[in-house]
């Protein structure tokens, strides 16, 4: 089932909009207008029941009566459909006019609750059909006597008038209705237009053209955000495609230079007959290449671990200056075979996990000690500044060009082939410990100047 498109939900919301205000504008519109006939018939019946009361007071002999009827006749030329009729105290009719005899039930009323009769109060009633708007008042003649006068005319012209208005002001808004979604449906589609050469652009994005990114300039401001947010994603994703083909080349490459050296090893020890000592030669020689592709795997492994948060650290507290001080003792015969002296100076204790951070200060000091000279010393200097602790491993050699410094911990990721390494040295060491240093929150940093390479690990301080 397809969806709607974004330009007919608009245009529908706007002819609904349209709709809703034109629908109560025309509510109100037609409410004024009712309103002013009934407030047009309230005036002109309260003033003809007016005319008429002045009339009956200045009626104060026999005679005067008797002329009255004429005056009414006079007084009511020109107001066709105003019904006019009177009765006298006894009930009787004493007087009508346009055919008034309609009016006998109003007369009635009025003379049985005179309190109801009052000037300027409007009835409405429906009799034979016809619908009237009328008014009904008790008056005493200048003689002293009671009569109730009744006024009241057809609203069957009003009603039809706003019959009529109200069929004209529905068509009204019908067309307006759809006039608007029309209007909106174009303006939405020109409005939309950067939407869609966006969208052309995208789709003319694939792996080969990750290079590719949406132009900003002259886009809404609405879509700018949104350009700018997807060019970020398409340099991060150019960025991990090409370190995923990195990964994948140099990771073929780790690999076949082992494997390569097991086949080899192995058609020597087929090619011909040797004795004990040559066989256990080479399964020793093969076993070093096994321990090598076991530690690639294993430093993977780790990796992928932490690149999908599986790692979790410990919160023990961690005194980083004697972990350091156990390395130490464990590299002291490597780093004596290679004339390389070790160092360290101040303490600084973390909350982390203590196989996490021996690890990384067992990597970054055995790569301290792979590329001093011989002669040298590594040092690793701690310091606690309250609210972080820090961790420098430095060592003489040659200087890391600054260009490589973004790079320095990728995994797989050489300067040159002279600082090829094996175990670890396959290039995931560093890599390794800057996933243990992102887990325990801290940051890691690389600087190289004067034949001096510094590593420095922050890590927040305890109870941070």
């Amino acid at each position: 089932m397809s969806t709607m498109s974004l330009t007919t939900r608009i245009s529908l919301l706007f002819a609904i909009a349209a709709s809703l205000v034109l629908l109560t504008t025309g509510f109100f519109l037609s409410h004024v207008v009712e309103a002013h006939f009934k407030e047009g018939d309230r005036h002109e019946l309260n003033g003809k029941l007016e005319l008429i009361q002045n009339l009956f007071k200045k009626a104060n002999n026999p005679a005067a009566l008797k002329r009255l009827p004429k005056q009414l006749d006079d007084a009511l030329v020109g107001h066709h459909g105003l019904a006019v009729a009177v009765a006298d105290a006894t009930g009787n009719l004493w007087y009508t006019a346009s055919g008034a005899d309609f009016l006998r039930k109003q007369l009635h009323d009025c003379q049985r609750l005179p309190a109801q009769c009052t000037f300027g109060v409007l009835q409405e009633w429906e009799q034979s059909g016809a619908h009237y708007r009328g008014m009904a008042v008790t008056l005493t003649a200048g003689n002293g006597d009671a009569f109730t006068v009744a006024a009241a005319r057809d609203i069957h012209v009003h009603e039809s008038f706003m019959t009529t208005f109200r069929i004209v002001l529905a068509i009204a808004i019908v067309l307006a209705a759809l006039a608007t979604a029309v209007l909106g449906w174009v303006s939405t589609r020109w409005g939309l237009r950067p939407l869609r050469r966006v969208t052309e652009t995208i789709s003319g994005i694939s792996a080969e053209h990750l290079s590719d990114r949406l132009p900003t300039r002259g886009l809404p401001t609405e879509l700018e955000p949104l350009a700018i947010a997807f060019n970020a994603m398409l340099a991060r994703l150019d960025d991990s495609f090409r370190r995923l083909s990195e990964f994948s080349s140099n990771i073929a490459h780790e690999l076949r230079t082992p494997i390569s050296n097991l086949m080899t090893q192995t058609q020597v020890a087929l090619s011909s007959a040797r004795d004990k000592d040559a066989y256990k030669e080479i399964l020793y020689s093969s076993l070093e290449e096994y321990e090598r592709m076991a530690q690639m795997v294993s430093g993977m492994l780790y990796l992928a671990q932490a690149d999908n948060g599986l790692l979790r650290p410990g919160t023990e507290i961690v005194d980083l200056e004697k972990e350091t001080q156990g390395l130490f003792d464990y590299f002291e015969a490597w780093a004596e075979e290679r004339l390389v002296s070790l160092t360290k100076s101040g303490s600084a204790s973390v909350s982390g996990d203590k196989l996490m951070l021996r690890r990384a200060l067992s990597n970054l000091i055995s790569n301290a000690i792979r590329h001093t000279p011989p002669g040298q010393a590594v040092h690793v200097a701690f310091n606690d500044l309250g609210r972080q602790a820090t961790v420098s491993v430095e060592n003489p050699g040659p200087d890391i060009p600054a260009e490589h410094f973004a790079k320095l911990f990728d995994r797989f990721y050489r300067i040159d082939p002279s600082r090829q390494r094996s175990g670890d040295g396959a290039g995931l060491g560093l890599a390794i410990v800057k996933s243990i240093v992102d887990i325990h929150g801290g940051t890691i940093s690389v600087t190289s100047t004067n034949e001096m390479t510094r590593f420095q690990l922050i890590f927040p301080a305890l109870g941070e």
